[in-house]
């Protein structure tokens, strides 16, 4: 099974792709979790993208706040795919980041999710190697039909407790 590598520019941006982290060992896909910037390690960078097809990986999350350079970083070097996380972590609510991840030139595509998007970052990662995966398209169709049923659930209760909630 291919591995998501799950890059981050800072330590302060663990908590953001947590939930990316947690959802990829979910899915039971193997993830590499490292720190790797693109302003100060930019050499490591290069390294680790250029090479992370040979080593196993069949995506790379790369989530970066401010100038968000990590994910265009990330996809000039490799032609897996590259889905960016924009992490909110300016006085421009992210913003920045979210404009430096999705604005990449013609023929460095970054796929990209919302401001700190880590979930949908891993989901999206999952989806890409399900395509020639059928294990993991079989838990990604659980994971679903899971959400489907509490959504179900909870619009039952609702119903059954509108009149009481309008009554209040």
């Amino acid at each position: 099974m291919k591995r998501v590598a799950v890059v981050m520019g800072s330590d302060s941006d663990l908590m953001t792709v947590k939930p990316a982290i947690a959802t990829l060992k979910k899915l039971g896909i193997p993830c590499e979790v490292r720190i790797i910037s693109a302003h100060r390690t930019p050499v490591e960078a290069a390294a680790f993208s250029s090479t992370a097809r040979e080593n196993g990986f069949g995506a790379i999350i790369a989530a970066a706040g401010k100038a968000a350079h990590l994910a265009g970083a990330m996809a000039a070097n490799t032609t897996l795919p590259v889905i960016g996380i924009p992490i909110k972590s300016s006085t421009l609510d992210g913003l920045d980041a979210l404009l430096a991840t999705v604005q990449m030139p013609s023929g460095m595509p970054v796929a990209t999710v919302a401001i700190d998007g880590a979930q949908n970052a891993a989901l999206l990662a999952a989806q890409m190697l399900s395509i020639e995966d059928e294990e993991i398209a079989l838990k990604l169709a659980d994971m679903r039909a899971e959400m489907t049923k509490k959504v179900l659930e909870k619009d039952a209760k609702l119903q059954a407790d509108l009149d009481k909630i309008l009554a209040e």
